[in-house]
């Protein structure tokens, strides 16, 4: 790839080199400008090309009633020691493949 890559530079200064000597400066304006205007345009993007924030979307009248009913309650509770634990409808079942007192760790 350092290869392909001094080739390109290589050509890019012959081309240059070349265009300075057949017309002078006059032959280097116009791709300086093109390449301007292509650098500005991706810094810059126009309008309707750029990101556009997410629209606002108005809460229903059942969503504020329930903001208010929050707000309204005075002092929010604690979620982690007032709510009961999930009792769950599952539970871990031991297996019995090759088990041996040895295996067990001795840091539980």
């Amino acid at each position: 790839m350092t290869i392909v890559f001094w080739a390109a530079i290589a050509l890019a200064a012959f081309g240059i080199i070349s265009t300075l000597g057949d017309k002078g400066i006059y032959g280097l304006i116009i791709p300086v400008v093109v390449l301007g205007a292509i650098f500005l345009l991706y810094k810059f993007p126009p309008g309707r090309w750029a990101r556009k924030a997410k629209p606002k979307i108005k809460p229903s009248a059942r969503t504020m009633a329930k903001m208010k009913a929050q707000s309204g309650s005075g002092a929010r509770k604690s979620s982690g020691s007032s709510k009961k634990r999930k009792d769950y409808p599952f539970h871990v079942i031991q297996g019995n493949k090759g088990k041996s007192d040895d295996d067990i760790p001795k840091f539980h």
